[in-house]
């Protein structure tokens, strides 16, 4: 999808990346799939999206993406990972699958599926104060919590019971919840603003 913005990769293993290359090619950025390593040389950052943790875990691996991934994420590539995505990115899983592996980088500790099965699916409205303006309405699908926030990376969203469900850690964005599904773009042009500026 082209467009005269930054060049944006969403990882399109599995899971709902058809949805994130639509938002960011509606806010001008020129978003394309990102499947193969040598696809993520020309990108200036990068969506995770929602889908299923393990699965994404190992055609990452297969397909020779996971290193790679975890080599610009260490070299400062901006990175957004929407629920699974988030998994992706943790560096610690509870609740993982036997041999799960993540690409870490966020200083996090994420439980898998927190909320139990598809049934228990919800959506609420968060307040945000870093990208301002009303609340967030979210929608929440098999997500996982941040059950603990590193002395590295900081909350940008909880829960009425507190539990954290928007994350940062500088080139590093995350969400429990699903804006690629709402049609609120906020999160999107948060992430792109971080693109601009690395």
């Amino acid at each position: 999808m082209a467009g005269s913005g930054p060049r944006v990769g969403v990882l399109a293993l599995q899971g709902d990346f058809r949805e994130h290359l639509a938002v960011l090619g509606g806010l001008g950025a020129e978003a394309i799939p990102v499947k193969r390593p040598e696809e993520l040389a020309s990108i200036q950052g990068l969506v995770i999206p929602g889908g299923e943790s393990s699965v994404m875990d190992k055609l990452s691996r297969m397909f020779g993406l996971a290193d790679p991934l975890k080599a610009a994420i260490r070299s400062g590539l901006p990175v957004y990972g929407t629920c699974a995505g988030l998994i992706m990115l943790a560096d610690t899983v509870l609740d993982a699958i036997d041999g799960q592996q993540t690409l870490g980088g966020f200083d996090l500790v994420v439980r898998r599926n927190a909320f139990g099965s598809q049934l228990d699916s919800f959506e609420t409205d968060l307040e945000v104060p870093a990208i301002g303006g009303d609340p967030v309405h979210a929608v929440f699908i098999r997500a996982p919590i941040v059950e603990s926030v590193g002395e590295r990376a900081s909350a940008l969203a909880s829960l009425p019971d507190g539990r954290v469900v928007a994350v940062e850690q500088g080139n590093l964005l995350g969400t429990s919840f699903h804006p690629e599904m709402t049609g609120d773009t906020r999160f999107h042009e948060y992430f792109l603003a971080k693109v601009g500026s690395a």
